[in-house]
């Protein structure tokens, strides 16, 4: 029973640390990503550019686009989202195999 407890606790402390990582990693990516696109647009507003020009340019959002994708992923892993492989698709596949199972079982076992 204390090890039930036990392997509770520690399930809940990894649920928790994913939760924190992901909140650092969300936190880091909208500070360097803020940064990165004042930065950006001030230099090209520098450089001759209005500021709307210097904002609605690919390059400006660059960085944000492609680390946002890769935080998407993080934060599908964290939250436990997989719309290809859901829990339902699970017990659907777990349930089919345990019957292909028990029915050669039953061949197997009449003969």
């Amino acid at each position: 029973m204390e090890t039930n407890k036990r392997d509770k606790q520690l399930k809940a402390r990894k649920r928790v640390e994913e939760l924190k990582d992901f909140c650092i990693h969300l936190t880091v990516y909208v500070l360097v990503n803020l940064f990165i696109i004042i930065t950006t647009v001030t230099a090209r507003m520098n450089n001759g550019e209005d500021f709307v020009e210097g904002f609605f340019n690919f390059g400006t959002f660059a960085t944000a686009i492609f680390w946002g994708i890769g935080l998407a992923f993080h934060a599908a892993n964290t939250f436990a989202y997989n719309p290809f492989f859901s829990k339902d698709w699970e017990e659907r596949q777990i349930q089919k195999y345990m019957e292909e199972d028990r029915r050669e079982a039953e061949k197997f076992g009449k003969h």
